[in-house]
């Protein structure tokens, strides 16, 4: 105190130096704010990636239409079972053989018979002509150019014909020449005609007309032009067959030779 009393400057220096140093010291907690305010901003992470956008499915096809379940006792369901005329699974359905087809069958109404040719289509009548002017020259191989090959030949036989269709119709001849098969064919195609199937692919132009009629309906004259063709005991065992069987021609209206056969 003494000393301060003597030396008034020196204690005014000291108390200036103690004042500047107290406002040199911060205030608590300053350090930490600096610091914070002082620290470089940390770089922001990668963005999250957005949601994919949902693309709706396309809807589902229509079901093929089954065939409804029968239901059956006891509230179980059956399928329809097949039909017996099905093919199985996995097999192909049957081919018709080739030539099988049948000859056209007697009909229960009545037929008129039918002697105008020119209601033939031409085909038809060029056909019979043709066939007419070859029995008419007596030379059976004339009948060759008309009887068609493989699914188009001519049937002779309803049984079948293995071998040369001319020398067939030979061995059917009495003489054994071809002369009496060729007159029966001449006989045949000058009697009256039925169209059978008239607008249907079996449409077909038949000789005689008997072919086509009950026999017992025949009236006295239709049954004069068929004794041109077969003797009374012909005619007595067609009536116990129940139709007339003796030969007979079908021609198409295309003008295919497609019979000349007789039996059943």
């Amino acid at each position: 105190m003494g000393t301060m009393n003597r030396h008034p400057r020196l204690a005014l220096s000291l108390l200036c130096a103690a004042l500047l140093g107290a406002s040199a010291v911060p205030a608590p907690g300053a350090e930490l704010l600096l610091a914070q305010t002082q620290q470089p901003a940390q770089p922001a992470g990668p963005a999250a990636p957005a949601a994919p956008e949902t693309v709706p499915a396309p809807p589902a096809p229509d079901a093929p239409a089954s065939t409804p379940s029968t239901p059956s006792q006891g509230g179980e369901t059956t399928s329809p079972a097949p039909s017996e005329d099905a093919p199985a699974a996995g097999e192909a359905p049957p081919e018709q053989a080739p030539g099988s087809a049948t000859l056209p069958q007697a009909m229960d109404d009545p037929v008129e018979p039918q002697f105008d040719l020119s209601k033939l289509p031409f085909p038809v009548q060029r056909m019979r002509e043709l066939l007419i002017e070859a029995a008419k020259s007596g030379d059976v191989e004339k009948l060759r150019p008309y009887v068609g090959e493989g699914d188009d030949a001519t049937m002779f036989s309803l049984g079948g014909l293995e071998g040369d269709p001319i020398e067939f119709l030979k061995s059917l001849s009495g003489d054994g020449e071809g002369y009496e098969i060729l007159a029966i064919l001449e006989d045949v195609l000058q009697t009256g005609f039925v169209q059978l199937d008239p607008g249907t692919e079996n449409e077909i132009f038949v000789w005689p007309y008997f072919y086509a009629m009950a026999l017992d309906k025949l009236t006295p004259a239709q049954r004069v032009e068929m004794y041109r063709l077969v003797t009374h005991g012909d005619y007595e065992d067609m009536k116990s067959f129940g139709a007339y069987n003796f030969y007979r021609v079908g021609i198409t209206p295309k003008g295919r030779w497609r019979f000349f056969v007789a039996g059943d």
